[in-house]
């Protein structure tokens, strides 16, 4: 199963008009829920911007200040992950930069029989639009930034989803969507 997953203003921008995301922080227990949720996971696949801000937690040792953001960072760094870029020569820790295509390394990356997430827009509307996403797990989170880069790249077709599940974390909405049995995939 491969799975897009991001936090999101109220008015759909992943990051605001400066790039940053400060107001993205999350509480206590939705940072729990993310750290079982990555667990989960066989493996990442992230475009070069995402790779960069994540490196943090592999090489930052001051995101280790509290038990949580260890147990995090020891997961993010067992974690495989596949870095997109045009622009990188090289990736360090448990990464390696992307060869073939989306397609063939979703299916490379899904066939150690775990769920694997995709991360950052761009790639992730590639990988919509060749129909390879199964789930999207949104955290929506309570702020309008006004703009910047959004949750989704325009595609070229309706895709159809179910919502599979809600739930608050505080003030935070975690929308969780299957492509709907009608559509495409």
């Amino acid at each position: 199963m491969l799975i897009f997953s991001m936090s999101v203003s109220v008015d759909g921008f992943i990051k605001d008009r400066e790039g940053g995301f400060d107001w993205g922080a999350p509480s206590d227990e939705l940072f729990r829920f993310h750290t079982e949720r990555v667990a989960s996971l066989g493996g990442y696949l992230c475009g070069r911007r995402l790779y960069e801000d994540m490196r943090a937690w592999e090489t930052d040792p001051a995101m280790r200040r509290s038990d949580d953001f260890s147990a995090f960072a020891d997961i993010w760094t067992a974690l495989p992950k596949i870095v997109f870029s045009r622009t990188l020569e090289s990736v360090e820790g448990n990464a390696r930069l992307a060869q073939g295509s989306v397609a063939d390394e979703v299916d490379e990356a899904l066939a150690g029989g775990k769920p694997v997430e995709i991360g950052g827009a761009n790639l992730a509307g590639q990988a919509i639009e060749l129909g390879l996403v199964d789930e999207f797990r949104i955290f929506r989170l309570p702020v309008i930034v006004g703009g910047g880069t959004p949750l989704l790249p325009p595609v070229t077709r309706t895709v159809p989803l179910e919502l599979l599940e809600t739930r608050s974390f505080g003030p935070a909405v975690y929308e969780r969507y299957g492509r709907a049995s009608s559509g495409p995939h």
